[in-house]
């Protein structure tokens, strides 16, 4: 992969967690379920720490993350936080698990073409998190389902 390239899709990976750090962030502060805010707040701090990573290893490589991502990424987190309270926790987890699984196969498609070793593993490491997020906001999913039919 061309250097110029990798340091575009670790932008793009940098402008996505911003975004989720905030996403998780507002809908964190909006819910009154406790467990959930707890662990709302827990995935963001774990997208903060890719966030931080990712900043990392672009500055590593001699470039600076894109301004778009600083800027308008935690913009459009707020909003689109700010807007899934509006309506119900279901849907809440839907979007997350909709977002995560982006991530998801967007990392599995650049880990396919990084060969060098601390880059691959550390990209492996953010999509087990994301995949981790995944599982929590499914489970919970299915939780409120069997609530909902008893």
């Amino acid at each position: 992969m061309e250097e110029k390239e990798l340091i575009r899709s670790l932008n793009w990976f940098y402008t996505l967690e911003i975004e989720q750090v905030d996403l998780y962030q507002t809908q964190a502060r909006a819910t009154p379920d406790i467990y959930l805010r707890k662990v709302l707040t827990r995935v963001a701090q774990v997208e903060q720490e890719h966030v931080i990573n990712l900043e990392a290893e672009i500055r590593r490589r001699g470039a600076n993350p894109t301004r778009t991502g600083a800027v308008i990424a935690p913009l459009l987190g707020v909003a689109a936080g700010t807007i899934l309270n509006w309506t119900d926790t279901r849907t809440v987890l839907w979007a997350n698990i909709t977002l995560e699984e982006k991530a998801m196969a967007d990392y599995k498609r650049l880990i396919l073409k990084v060969a060098e070793k601390p880059l691959f593993d550390l990209l492996w490491s953010h999509l087990i998190d994301e995949d981790l997020h995944t599982a929590w906001f499914s489970n919970k999913l299915k939780e409120l389902d069997r609530l909902a039919l008893n």
